[in-house]
């Protein structure tokens, strides 16, 4: 950014400068952390006269300091002060609306200060949203750089889950065997989804253990199905029943392991094969990124061979198209290029053929791909890496569970990411949390199920 200022011998009454800022829901937030204000009719998600719509609006001390900008990088500039400001505020300004901040210098004071008239308005109608003066101590030496950078700021909101959310909850609840939810964080995410509409819970698992965590949560469980089995094997076996009776269109991981989980699901006879080979997706929302970013898979195929990595994009892929995403694979390696003594980088290359041939469909896949040249379209250019998938991928294949399991903590725990995640390759989407998951993380998981499966017609 250069910065140009404008000394107090420079300036003449009647200058002009002008700044033009859209106001986005981040705005908001980013306001609220700095100042301290959280007034929520300035937050974008609440509705406190109870019309149905959050008022989103924008803080008057927020529009104020678009002044502030003015003076500060453009009339006069670098080195201005302040020392009066008066404010009169005549309307609102809300998240989404493009506001005009319009400063003019009326007079030069013989003590160094300079009387500014300040106004913003609405680019859109016009509205008078906030007039006044400013009086400044101008600057009196010349500034003149093209060098000035301010860290960027990634706000940790999880829009992308949000959007999911919203989404999901016009759809009819999705009839889900919640199996042994006997601990506070299991039975308290299927109430949660339960709750907001997205499932309609069929709790599995010992009547006493599960009842006894709801008395720990202060939960009531009325009207909420309770079938009472005793062990994990069997309460997981009893979910398939109910998938084959048609009594339920999912099934979603409580307090039990998840090769106890999986282990019935698999049974060639009684279980809910489907075809393919049972893969997992995390769906991560990462602040900062334009969409959702798929890794898969990081929780069941530990070291996948080539005709398991085929079924691994393939379900990535559906569950993409799902949830209304155009699917970009990027198939990850240590490199970009295929090296003989690297086995990933060359499965990669030929599930990246497969897909040219038609072998996976309904998706761009591309690889080998290293994973800052898979998501950063400035590492693909520097190699020289073309198409559609190089610097734009949205789903991460990996070439194993342990560099997934990494990947997925990593923007978790680093990158603040929240993680949704679904087994695919089943007859039902299967919801599987862990014990560390956020509220927010077991909402978006049972969102992602009850959408996919709307996407497939309803059918199981």
């Amino acid at each position: 950014m250069r910065l140009v200022n404008r000394t107090l011998e420079e300036l003449r009454p009647g200058d002009v400068s002008e700044l033009r800022r859209l106001v986005t829901a981040d705005d908001l937030y980013v306001f609220a952390a700095a100042s301290g204000n959280y007034n929520p009719m300035h937050l974008t998600d609440s509705d406190l006269d109870g019309d149905g719509h959050p008022e989103r609006v924008a803080p008057g001390m927020f529009v104020a300091s678009l002044i502030s900008a003015v003076l500060g990088t453009q009339l006069p500039g670098a080195g201005t002060l302040y020392r009066r400001q008066v404010l009169d505020f005549h309307a609102r300004a809300h998240a989404g609306e493009e506001l005009v901040c319009r400063v003019e210098v009326q007079e030069k004071k013989s003590d160094g200060c300079v009387l500014l008239s300040t106004t913003v308005t609405r680019a859109g109608d016009g509205a008078l949203i906030l007039s006044g003066e400013a009086e400044v101590l101008a600057p009196s030496r010349k500034f003149d750089r093209d060098d000035i950078e301010v860290p960027g700021l990634i706000v940790q909101r999880h829009r992308h889950f949000e959007a999911l959310l919203e989404r999901a909850k016009p759809l009819p609840a999705l009839p889900t065997a919640v199996v042994c939810p006997d601990e506070a964080n299991s039975l308290g995410g299927a109430l949660l989804a339960a709750k907001e509409g997205i499932i309609a819970p069929v709790l599995i698992g010992s009547a006493e253990a599960i009842s006894r965590a709801a008395a720990e949560m202060g939960a009531d469980l009325a009207g909420t199905q309770v079938v009472d089995v005793a062990g994990d094997a069997a309460a997981a076996a009893i979910a398939c029943q109910m998938v084959h009776e048609g009594r339920v269109a999912a099934v979603m991981k409580g307090h039990l392991h998840t090769d106890d989980l999986l282990k019935p699901m698999l049974d060639k006879t009684a279980g809910l094969r489907d075809g393919r080979r049972f893969t997992h997706v995390f769906v991560m929302d990462v602040p900062g990124q334009p969409e959702p970013i798929f890794v898969t898979d990081a929780a069941i195929n530990i070291a996948p061979d080539l005709a398991t990595k085929v079924d691994i994009c393939q379900n990535a892929i559906d569950l993409a198209l799902s949830l209304g995403m155009d699917p970009r694979v990027g198939v990850l390696s240590a490199v970009e290029t295929v090296n003989p003594a690297i086995q990933s980088s060359i499965d990669a290359a030929l599930l990246s053929k497969m897909a040219d041939r038609g072998q996976i469909r309904g998706g761009q896949v591309e690889g080998p791909l290293a994973m800052d040249n898979a998501i950063d379209m400035g590492a693909a250019r520097t190699k020289g890496l073309r198409g559609g998938v190089a610097g734009r991928a949205n789903i991460l294949v990996v070439p194993g569970l342990d560099a997934g399991n990494m990947l997925a903590k990593q923007l978790s725990f680093m990158s603040h990411a929240e993680g949704a995640g679904l087994v695919l390759g089943a007859r039902v989407p299967v919801i599987l949390n862990s014990r560390s998951d956020s509220p927010m993380s077991r909402l978006a998981s049972c969102a992602v199920a009850a959408i996919h499966h709307a996407a497939k017609g309803g059918k199981s």
